[in-house]
């Protein structure tokens, strides 16, 4: 494994992009993003996913000229089309508008249709954080998991995101309803190593922590059992519907890859509670951190903590980058 700093991998990336067709605005804000996203330890939704992006703008699924525009507006509500466009830019753009409707209402909604792959759903919560709103946002995908008690895969791990303005840190919960998503399974797969706990299920249908065994059946474990399974069926029916695009069901019949999903950005601006929200967090993660440890050296961290350290760690010494990950880049 090698490390790379982030200004060389930024620049690589963005100039990988170029010659894919993006323009320099598209790309450069592309790169940023999935270096971030490497930067805070996420991997699976950084740099590890970066050849499979360039594969989707070689089948032309990402249009990357494109750029999403509204198709209708209801006050705090507003409805987008992608038009296949570059997943994160779209992202962001849809964020962007639901803060503007946030500032306004106190609250805002956008409903994005036809959209890509949006990378890492939580660099859209911080986003959010960034401008003193609560930031919540999820996205549907192809079927990709088994409904509890089903086999065959029929519903999504649809990722749910959910973060808080916090001066010492933002407070972040960002998590596919599955026990893991397939980036992490393919990073620890990559890695030779085995999930640290049951991740889905191997080919005799016994519960397994070996990803290979998992990517193999693609029978994931849904977080809670029936819980995610019922999570990501609810959440899947209020994206399609909402921004009257694709359910998972539908982007099960467009093939085996994954484009033209429908995704929820919402925002809550802070500042219209009344209050100091952030004396109000730091008096739950001091309680929280006085915590009872099961293991006496065992910290116990607060949501998205960990990426903080991370991050420092990255900043100085570059981005780790598997020997295979690094090679497909070269290649392309």
């Amino acid at each position: 494994m090698r490390r790379i700093s982030a200004e060389d991998l930024t620049q690589l990336m963005r100039e990988k992009l170029k010659k894919y067709g993006v323009d320099e605005e598209i790309s450069s804000s592309c790169a940023k993003l999935m270096v971030e996203n490497s930067l805070d330890g996420i991997y699976s939704h950084g740099i590890n996913r970066f050849p499979k992006l360039i594969s989707f703008l070689s089948k032309k699924y990402i249009k990357p000229q494109n750029k999403p525009s509204c198709i209708c507006s209801f006050g705090a509500f507003e409805q987008w089309d992608g038009n296949l466009g570059m997943g994160t830019t779209n992202a962001k753009t849809c964020m962007d508008r639901t803060i503007e409707i946030a500032r306004k209402y106190g609250i805002g909604c956008v409903a994005l249709r036809n959209t890509n792959h949006w990378m890492r759903g939580g660099a859209y919560g911080l986003q959010a954080a960034e401008a003193g709103c609560i930031g919540i946002c999820w996205t549907n995908t192809k079927p990709n998991m088994p409904a509890w008690g089903a086999k065959d895969c029929r519903i999504g791990n649809n990722p749910l995101i959910m973060c808080i303005p916090h001066k010492g840190g933002h407070i972040m919960v960002d998590a596919a309803m599955a026990q893991f998503s397939y980036g992490a399974i393919e990073e620890a797969k990559y890695a030779c190593r085995l999930l640290p706990v049951h991740g889905g299920y191997d080919s005799d249908g016994n519960l397994s922590s070996d990803p290979v065994e998992i990517e193999k059946t693609g029978r994931v474990l849904p977080i809670g059992y029936w819980k995610g399974s019922g999570y990501s069926i609810v959440m899947d029916m209020i994206a399609a519907c909402l921004a009257n695009g694709n359910s998972t069901q539908e982007l099960g019949k467009l093939g085996e890859d994954e484009f033209s999903m429908s995704q929820i950005f919402i925002a809550i601006d802070l500042k219209k509670s009344g209050g100091d929200p952030d004396e109000k967090i730091n008096s739950i993660i001091e309680d929280l951190k006085g915590s009872i440890r099961v293991n006496e050296g065992q910290e116990i961290l607060y949501p998205n903590e960990k990426a903080t350290h991370t991050r420092i760690d990255n900043l100085q010494n570059g981005i780790p980058v598997e020997d295979k990950v690094w090679s497909q880049i070269q290649l392309l």
